[in-house]
């Protein structure tokens, strides 16, 4: 298979990014099979109730569905298996004294091909209290109405009045 470059995005997690702050972002390989790949390939993957954990000094992401190929017969895999991810042990040991020490939480943010290789982009998050989101969803409609009346008012100086 000749060698792609480029990233290509598969699958992203937003309500990561509605639940936590994201503090720090890691980039894991993540051990596949054969027919998974093929499934990833399709884009048939969710990772809205996903998360990981670190058990015996290696990294597993839990909750990351990858739906069964549709030609892979017995070969196909449970689609719920924790899969193992694929990171320098320091980083291992840094993300698990985090979890330990600061209670935070190892979330998969997306699922990219990079370079014809499987990569999760996990972060290294903080739980969103409910006045916390609350902010976020006003500050995002701020903004929205801020550029609606910028575009309005470019429109109108221009002579485009409808």
């Amino acid at each position: 298979m000749p060698n792609v470059s480029g990233v290509k995005q598969i699958a992203s997690n937003k309500k990561a990014f509605h639940d936590y702050f994201v503090l720090e972002n890691f980039e894991a390989g993540i051990e596949l099979f054969g027919t998974e790949v093929k499934s990833v390939r399709a884009g048939k993957v969710n990772l809205k109730d996903s998360f990981c954990s670190v058990k015996g000094g290696e990294i597993f992401a839990r909750g990351l569905h990858v739906s069964p190929y549709e030609h892979g017969n017995i070969f196909n895999r449970d689609p719920m298996r924790e899969k193992r991810l694929l990171m320098h042990k320091s980083e291992i040991r840094r993300l698990y004294a985090a979890v330990k020490q600061d209670g935070l939480t190892i979330v998969p943010l997306s699922l990219y091909f990079k370079d014809s290789r499987v990569k999760l982009a996990i972060g290294l998050c903080k739980g969103k209290k409910l006045y916390d989101k609350r902010d976020s969803s006003a500050e995002r409609e701020a903004e929205r109405t801020i550029d609606r009346v910028v575009k309005d008012r470019n429109r109108s100086s221009r002579g485009y009045d409808d």
